[in-house]
């Protein structure tokens, strides 16, 4: 008989630590969590501020928030869901989870939180568009020994999301950063991005969504069927290669003019319409409920 060795022994078994929740359902990188969230000792209770990006397979969700021992609080929250308020043609939206989406919507998330601090007045951001890295710059003293706020600094939180050179979170990243929010980062990860510098050219190409008019274009010259079939949502809304850069420019008008979340009226439930839940039963009760079924179709068998 072959040597066996016993590897899970009692001891083995003793030493055993369950993992977290979240880590089991492979939610939380529990490792790169515990850099973004340890604060200095020197700063104790002093949140520590996180830009969350989460993309699904329809929408991109942004939020700012600190971590607490009793769970994470959120400051600001935006999604591309919005967009379609601010002018985005289309009743449902159309590509509401690309790059130039992710862009828009963490351009509203800064915006937004910086209206609700009072420093949107201040730090307006990048206002003209131009692909350029732009980060914003501290507004000094003024004569009168007036202290001036510093701009509102967030770390970037992308979760369990691959960080390649492209990816979309780096859209919000981008758009946070032209929103006016103070953001560590390196353009090496933006679109055809190197070491120490990127294409911004290319880099406003992806801000307008040029890329995806490029390619409805090389799809209505190879295949005509395809193309409206692939792209009916933006032929309905008349969108087009040549009117891209305008449709976004007055999506991003209409977020500066005015970012601030407009609560909806929740609809009461019609009249009837409230379904009561039932007492549980005891035990007695179900047992007679059995009883009777068992009897009614006993005598539905004595008659056929």
């Amino acid at each position: 008989m072959a040597f066996v060795k016993l590897v899970k022994n009692n001891a083995h078994f003793e030493r055993y630590q369950t993992k977290y929740r979240r880590r089991r359902e492979g939610k939380t990188d529990y490792r790169a969590r515990k850099r973004l969230i340890t604060q200095a000792k020197n700063k104790f209770n002093t949140p520590k501020y996180r830009m969350v990006v989460r993309i699904s397979n329809r929408y991109c969700y942004t939020q700012i928030a600190w971590a607490t021992l009793k769970g994470d609080r959120i400051l600001c929250q935006a999604t591309s869901q919005e967009l379609v308020k601010y002018g985005l043609p289309g009743d449902e939206g159309f590509g509401l989870k690309n790059w130039t989406a992710c862009y828009a919507t963490g351009l509203l998330l800064a915006r937004r939180v910086l209206q609700k601090l009072g420093l949107d007045k201040m730090y307006e951001g990048q206002t003209e568009i131009d692909g350029e890295d732009y980060l914003v710059k501290e507004i000094e003293d003024d004569d009168n020994n007036v202290v001036k706020p510093r701009p509102f600094s967030v770390c970037l939180d992308v979760g369990l999301q691959t960080t390649s050179t492209g990816a979309r979170v780096f859209g919000a990243l981008k758009g946070a950063l032209d929103g006016g929010l103070s953001i560590p980062h390196s353009v090496r990860r933006f679109p055809c991005g190197e070491k120490e510098s990127h294409d911004a050219e290319l880099l406003r190409k992806y801000v307008y969504s040029g890329h995806i008019g490029e390619y409805m274009e090389q799809m209505e010259e190879d295949d005509e069927e395809m193309y409206k079939t692939h792209f009916a949502r933006y032929l309905e809304a008349g969108v087009t290669n040549e009117n891209m850069e305008e449709t976004w420019q007055a999506v991003y008008d209409k977020i500066r003019a005015d970012p601030a979340h407009k609560k909806s009226d929740r609809k009461k439930p019609a009249a009837g319409k409230c379904l009561k839940r039932k007492a549980k039963l005891s035990a007695s009760q179900k047992q007679d409920r059995v009883n009777q079924k068992m009897a009614a179709y006993a005598k539905k068998m004595e008659d056929e």
